[in-house]
């Protein structure tokens, strides 16, 4: 089980700098944010790796590798952590983005799909709408790597064909992503 973590940027309206820390699960493409803030000091960090750790001892999350870029926020006691917990932590070669690329491709994604529409306001906003945004990713975005599939799949039993008049929209993010299921 691996597991990738890194950072990227966000413009707010202000024209402040938030950074947002997150983690990726290699194997099912599930996607654990971490939190934002405009200045990454290596304890905020450090805390956030003692969190997804309490995730790792519930049984929650399962990780034997962690990959992380060279960044200077991922200090000593970071890489401590994971370590206390059986995990071994693979820094990656320098300038070398192809080696983190599922957590690179996630960056894209929530780019394109998401960041590019919506203007932020703050921490809090874009808080709450990257956990609006992965709630749609985890449960409804198809995802090439899974056979089609969201990562945390509807566990229903396989329906009969639908009619046009059985289907519904349901629009998240203010209309930005629309999802589309059976009627109730």
């Amino acid at each position: 089980q691996l597991l990738a973590v890194d950072f990227f940027t966000v413009e707010t309206v202000c024209l402040t700098r938030l950074y947002v820390l997150f983690f990726i699960e290699i194997g099912t493409r599930r996607v654990h944010f971490a939190g934002c803030t405009a200045r990454p000091a290596g304890d905020w960090v450090v805390q956030q790796a003692r969190n997804l750790a309490w995730r790792l001892q519930e049984g929650e999350l399962a990780a034997k590798f962690l990959l992380r870029d060279r960044d200077s926020k991922f200090c000593a006691a970071f890489d401590e952590v994971f370590r206390s917990e059986g995990v071994r932590v693979i820094r990656l070669p320098i300038r070398a983005p192809r080696a983190n690329a599922f957590a690179e491709r996630w960056v894209g994604t929530v780019r394109r799909e998401l960041l590019d529409h919506v203007l932020i306001f703050g921490a809090d906003h874009l808080e709450s709408v990257l956990c609006e945004f992965l709630r749609h990713y985890h449960q409804a975005r198809p995802h090439q790597g899974l056979g089609q599939l969201p990562p945390d799949p509807p566990t229903a039993l396989p329906l009969p064909p639908v009619r046009l008049n059985q289907i519904v929209r349901r629009d998240r993010l203010g209309g930005l992503i629309h999802q589309y299921g059976r009627a109730a």
